[in-house]
């Protein structure tokens, strides 16, 4: 998969333990409009997806954490790839983060269903959004996120940006 960029924040120690977690994320197009989840309680977005478990592909994950996340069905033939963000920064413990995330276009089958969150998910209200990507990017650099990792926000604005720089929205 084609890297679209690296966010190294350089803020680790260089000895410090590695906290390896990859992610798939689903870029699901519909009239000009990206399917993002949307944090009522710290007002940012986020493309559908999440940690990728030992015993599944990265498109299976993508599939599931759409549905999880946003309640779409991701339809598994559509699934292809788009790019690859690799993200590295100082962890939560001290460790070192790092991320590939893989960001799959795909198509999803009629209205959301049921979603199926996390506890800190339904905490922070995640709920579908069919948004302007222009919007998005406004959001996730200008308004305040309590405790948010902005480099995720970021790191979001980016792909779309990208998205819109190739024409896909």
């Amino acid at each position: 998969m084609r890297l679209l960029f690296t966010m190294d924040k350089r803020d680790y120690a260089p000895d410090a333990p590695l906290f390896i977690r990859p992610s798939a994320r689903a870029v699901i197009l519909r009239d000009g409009r990206v399917a993002m989840v949307h944090s009522r309680k710290y007002d940012y977005y986020k493309f559908p997806g999440g940690g990728i478990e030992p015993d599944e592909s990265r498109e299976e994950a993508v599939v599931r954490e759409a549905r999880e996340e946003s309640g779409l069905i991701v339809r598994p033939e559509s699934v292809r790839p788009y790019g690859l963000v690799h993200r590295v920064q100082k962890g939560e413990k001290g460790d070192t983060f790092v991320q590939d995330n893989y960001y799959y276009l795909c198509e999803a089958d009629g209205e959301p269903g049921r979603q199926d969150l996390d506890d800190y998910e339904v905490e922070e209200g995640f709920h579908l959004v069919w948004a302007d990507p222009r919007e998005v990017i406004a959001v996730n650099r200008e308004h305040p996120h309590g405790p948010k990792d902005q480099a995720m926000l970021e790191r979001e604005a980016r792909v779309l940006e990208t998205l819109m720089r190739e024409g896909y929205v």
